[in-house]
């Protein structure tokens, strides 16, 4: 008998058994097309938790016949990179599958990239995170990227039904689903939730008696089980949304709360003091520097204390985020200024900002008409810093709390109506 988990049990086999993602795998995807013409590129499947990105991957190694390996990046370091490269695959390159590869640090992506250059591995990487921020741009342009769709309604109730009917432990039982709304909202478009919930339902009933979905009967085993929290699986994702925007919207005790939920389930604490540091850089920013100064120091904290104390800590910090004056504009303006840079291309760097080192490079009038800030008046002086082509581009703008004011008010004595302070 099989005991895995019935997500598991349920993992499609062949592709043509797939669910979802047609854009990429129907009859015209381009990923089947990849398959059919035995040419396969380095990929990085962008998407949701539970919307097949394992599986997916799983699937085009064994219809190419190629060696699968699988890593973490939770779990695996560069020594674990090397070992797979190592390996080989014979004639064909093997597959390296790196679930949340958005996790990978610089240096164990950098491992990566020669290995993909030089062809010794064909990777593909999975992640829940913008990979135009989370991989390294050498990295990036060396892959395919794909966006994988939340699961459709009718797509979700056709992996039910499949379940229901194919699977070694549940078919053999009654089971009906005559409700499925409580069902496909607390799956939230994840097909791993759903099959965990199908099953927890399922298990909470005598196994010789029919057994009636009903929407009453999910949301009342689902609220039995609402504390256990599996800190690999999408709880993770979900208990650290809720603590991150939690803390955006300035309620310690929701925080605190789902802080408590974190630690309760084991979660490595200094994951929850990185978020809170990104946390204090993206939502707080410039109006209350001091967060990320506080929440540095946790992270440093936590990796020195560990469990229990680690929690006194991350306590401190969360209900000071929470309590803080919030702001975006810095979080805004770099992918403001990000998407302009894309837009416009290497413009040129004006001449008078341009380093000199050498006699020629200042006789063709690099650095000329550079003026020293610290030489005028409150050490300031007016002059153009912009390429010619986006000049007057603005792409900070202070919040509205106190110390953003302070900015914006500097700001328009500085430059006066050349920015719309």
């Amino acid at each position: 008998m099989n005991n895995a988990p019935l997500a598991e049990r349920m993992r499609p086999k062949k592709l043509d058994d797939y669910v979802g993602q047609t854009h990429l795998v129907g009859p015209n995807g381009i990923i089947r097309r990849m398959i059919q013409q035995q040419n396969l590129p380095s990929l990085l499947f962008w998407g949701p938790p539970g919307v097949g990105k394992t599986t997916l991957a799983q699937l085009i190694a064994q219809s190419m016949k190629r060696p699968f390996h699988v890593l973490s990046a939770v779990q695996a370091g560069v020594k674990d990179v090397r070992e797979v490269i190592g390996r080989g695959g014979g004639m064909f390159a093997p597959v390296l599958f790196i679930d949340e590869i958005h996790r990978f640090s610089k240096s164990q992506q950098d491992a990566l990239l020669a290995a993909v250059e030089k062809g010794q591995i064909t990777l593909i990487g999975a992640t829940t995170e913008n990979p135009s921020f989370e991989v390294n741009a050498a990295l990036l342009s060396r892959c395919q990227v794909y966006l994988l769709e939340s699961l459709s309604k009718d797509e979700l109730l056709q992996i039910v039904t499949h379940a229901l009917e194919k699977d070694e432990l549940l078919s053999k039982r009654k089971i009906e689903v005559a409700e499925h709304q409580v069902l496909l909202q607390l799956s939230g478009g994840d097909a791993r939730k759903l099959l965990n919930l199908i099953e927890l339902v399922a298990d909470s009933q005598a196994p010789d008696q029919p057994t009636t979905i009903t929407d009453e009967l999910v949301l009342a085993c689902a609220q039995q089980h609402i504390a256990r929290y599996d800190k690999s699986g999408e709880q993770h994702y979900d208990i650290i949304s809720a603590f991150i925007k939690s803390l955006r919207g300035s309620d310690p005790n929701a925080a605190v709360y789902y802080l408590a939920r974190m630690i309760v389930g084991g979660e490595d604490p200094t994951f929850i003091a990185r978020r809170m540091l990104i946390m204090a850089s993206e939502d707080i920013g410039n109006a209350n520097p001091t967060a990320m100064i506080l929440a540095k120091s946790c992270m440093d904290a936590v990796k020195m204390l560990g469990y229990p104390e680690a929690r006194i800590v991350l306590s401190q910090t969360a209900v000071y985020l929470a309590t803080s004056a919030k702001s975006n504009a810095s979080y805004v303006a770099i992918d403001a200024a990000i998407d302009l840079v894309n837009k416009t291309g290497d413009l040129p760097v004006p001449l008078h900002l341009r380093n000199a080192p050498t006699k020629l490079m200042k006789e063709i009038g690099y650095g000329k008409g550079y003026q020293y800030s610290h030489d005028g008046p409150g050490n300031f002086i007016r002059q153009e810093f912009l390429p010619d082509d986006i000049i007057g581009a603005m792409l900070f703008d202070p919040g509205g709390n106190p110390r953003e004011k302070e900015m914006r008010e500097q700001l328009k004595k500085w430059w006066g109506d050349k920015y719309k302070y």
